[in-house]
């Protein structure tokens, strides 16, 4: 009997975090018929520089819906303002439930140090979330987990307190172009707000076709960079002729909270 492909849910503060954090490895799960969802905990509505409020949440929850369909996977664009999100038990409720519902094996979630509060608190909700999902009493009408599911950090490059040491480095080089095509969906953020906010607008191309071109030329570096940076772990994983070869990577570190991450749940949801 063929066994049933994980499921990977992806927390970020905003409908852009997942699609830079792990699209590549939601290429990978989609590619062999795995469950995914992007979860956006806030609506993106402050991100701009001349945009705002509804408008801008509308359109940002459109751009998430088509970087999605690019793989194929599910969106889902909470109605929290953006720049305001808290660790309130409302939100865990909301948290809880959306992980109640999904049912996920891996959920993949920023670390609880990074340079934005919403990236903060969306660690510490899920984190807080992760053993509650298993009491029934707790958000009664959501049908409670019998077990938790693993929770992994995605990568950054903090270093107090201490910096980011992944458990898992993902070869995505089959699937980096599809990233960058998701990427090319959130057009109020790589072509608008982040360049606006970097001090680089200048560099971004007028021409709607040279845009993606340009975006690629961002992006891939990045992705490049991540290979670099932790090549030896990509050399354990695939041996030594492949991980000298992979271009381009993606890095995941277990946390302590939700379930072991286990050689075999390794194994199970890294079938890569």
């Amino acid at each position: 009997m063929r066994e049933t492909p994980p499921s990977l849910l992806v927390f970020g503060a905003h409908p852009d975090d997942c699609e830079f954090s792990a699209a590549g490895l939601a290429a990978l799960y989609s590619s062999i018929g795995g469950r995914v969802r992007f979860v956006s905990l806030t609506n993106g509505d402050a991100g701009h520089q001349t945009l705002g409020g509804a408008t801008l949440a509308r359109r940002r929850r459109e751009e998430a819906r088509a970087a999605a369909a690019v793989i194929g996977i599910e969106s889902q664009v909470l109605d929290n303002h953006d720049g305001e999100l808290l660790p309130t038990l409302d939100r865990r409720r909301e948290i809880i439930t959306i992980m109640r519902e999904f049912a996920p094996d891996l959920i993949l979630v920023p670390r609880p140090n990074t340079y934005h509060p919403d990236h903060r608190y969306t660690s510490i909700l899920v984190q807080d979330a992760a053993y509650m999902v298993t009491v029934p009493n707790v958000n009664p009408y959501a049908s409670h987990l019998i077990s938790d599911a693993v929770i992994m950090y995605v990568s950054d490059s903090f270093k107090k307190p201490y910096p980011f040491t992944p458990d898992v480095v993902v070869d995505i080089d089959r699937v980096a172009e599809a990233k960058v095509g998701m990427l090319h969906q959130h057009a109020s953020q790589v072509y608008e707000w982040l360049p606006s906010n970097g001090g680089y607008s200048d560099q971004v191309p007028r021409d709607p076709a040279a845009r993606r071109d340009w975006l690629r030329g961002r992006m891939l570096p990045t992705m490049s960079a991540i290979a670099d940076r932790f090549r030896e772990q990509l050399i354990a994983t695939y041996g030594q002729e492949r991980g000298q070869r992979v271009r381009y990577a993606e890095a995941f570190e277990a946390s302590e909270y939700g379930a072991p991450f286990t050689p075999e749940a390794r194994s199970r949801l890294f079938p890569f």
